[in-house]
């Protein structure tokens, strides 16, 4: 039999995902309430400035006063969906305190300060969720969280920004520079007024923080996470990724190591073979591949941004923080048993691309061959031809076999101290082989 007292929902934010939840929870209200076994309504709606409240929002449910409105008795869920630390952070342990479970999409605070979150959640016998904090729609916390929590999960690779995915595969497919890729994904509303966040990798590393905690049962934090934008990539990079039969992507890498010891975390533009799933996902599209030990290999696919699909995520997560309270339950809380220490990028191994602007004479690529050999990299092949239109300079591209961050970089500064080498037209790395 359904319970008649509805259950009740804070909204923090009524920006563009914010503003869909409202939507959603007005238009599907009857579904929720079937699925949730009781009916559920807003109580109330906190933003900064509620003049630019979006159209079809109650504004009688609009208030500016968000610490009232966590603190009150009659709310049973909190949904934070405005973004950043402060006020959130403390919006949200209010929540907790007042006997409310959250559910949120601020992967900047769950990466920064998830197990304070979590431990004030278990404190209070409330519930944490946060599947739109990772990747939009694609149901992917979730499934690694509950689905997997019997397997041992060694490796999670995906796209998981889609401004920086937008941009890489414009340059790709369309030849567009950068700045034209950029300004087109601006345009669209892929990127923000400030990009910086996107295109210098501070939001896939903070997803991919939050992803290496789950799936390694360790804590990971924002700065435990290598990171490395696409700002630097060039039209050259992407040239020289079709030669070799690949593409350019921004990458989330968390992977175990192979002793089940350590664990990593990174972010950096790689070029991975056309043959592979992911060199298939175009515009703003979000993909992670997931390996585990039983499961094998997974690939979640599907829009990472955007209100309705952000807004989907969130409304799952309200119909399970919901069924629990009316149950009695909890959902997973954290789970950090491993305790695995986080290894450097220095001891990281992968393949490495090396474009070397060179002297066009003989005996140049003996010469840097010599230094790759006396580093301990191997170089798997090799490619110089002259530069058109000018006159004794060459260009040298080198491709290695696996090698450690560190062995790479020890290579390339001696690399820099060679006569013959102009300069380092680019490293990257080449994953997905």
């Amino acid at each position: 039999m359904m319970r008649t007292r509805p259950l009740r929902v804070a909204l923090l934010g009524c920006g563009v995902v914010g503003s869909e939840v409202a939507r959603l929870m007005t238009t599907h209200a009857d579904d929720l309430a079937a699925r949730i076994g009781a009916p559920v309504e807003l109580a109330g709606i906190a933003v900064r400035r509620p003049g630019r409240v979006r159209a079809g929002v109650p504004e009688h449910l609009v208030t500016t006063d968000a610490e009232g409105l966590v603190a009150r008795e009659d709310v049973d869920v909190v949904v934070e969906v405005i973004g950043g630390l402060e006020p959130a952070r403390t919006l949200i342990t209010s929540a907790f305190e007042h006997g409310a479970s959250v559910v949120s999409a601020n992967k900047a605070l769950l990466a920064e300060d998830g197990p304070t979150l979590h431990k004030a959640a278990e404190k209070h016998g409330a519930d944490l969720y946060y599947e739109a904090a990772v990747a939009g729609a694609i149901p992917l916390v979730r499934p690694l969280r509950e689905s997997l929590a019997g397997d041992t999960v060694n490796r999670v690779l995906g796209i998981v920004n889609g401004t920086t995915n937008f941009i890489l595969d414009r340059m790709d497919t369309q030849g567009s520079g950068y700045a034209e890729a950029l300004d087109e994904a601006t345009a669209l509303g892929y990127a923000e007024a400030d990009p910086t966040a996107d295109v210098e990798g501070f939001d896939a590393a903070a997803k991919a923080a939050i992803l290496a905690g789950i799936a390694f049962h360790t804590r990971v934090g924002l700065d435990d996470v290598h990171r490395e934008g696409i700002t630097e990539v060039t039209a050259a990079d992407i040239a020289s990724a079709r030669r070799m039969g690949c593409t350019v992507k921004l990458l989330a890498i968390c992977e175990r190591a192979a002793d089940g010891r350590s664990v990593t975390a990174r972010v950096h533009p790689a070029m991975i073979p056309l043959s592979h799933p992911l060199a298939s996902v175009h515009e703003a599209y979000n993909a992670v591949f997931v390996e585990a030990e039983a499961a094998g290999q997974l690939m979640l696919y599907g829009p990472g941004a955007g209100g309705a699909p952000t807004a989907s995520a969130v409304l799952g997560d309200l119909v399970a923080a919901c069924r629990n309270k009316l149950s009695g339950a909890r959902g997973p809380g954290e789970s950090a048993y491993s305790q695995l220490p986080v290894s450097p990028m220095g001891e990281v191994v992968t393949r490495y691309h090396v474009s070397l602007d060179v002297a066009d004479k003989s005996g140049v690529l003996a010469q840097c061959a010599l230094v790759f050999a006396e580093h301990g990299v191997s170089i798997d092949t090799v490619r110089q031809q002259g530069k058109e239109g000018v006159a004794g300079d060459a260009s040298l591209v080198v491709v290695t076999h696996r090698a450690s961050d560190a062995a790479l970089s020890a290579t390339v500064e001696a690399l820099r101290r060679l006569d013959t080498v102009r300069g380092v037209a680019s490293i990257m790395r080449v994953e997905g082989e």
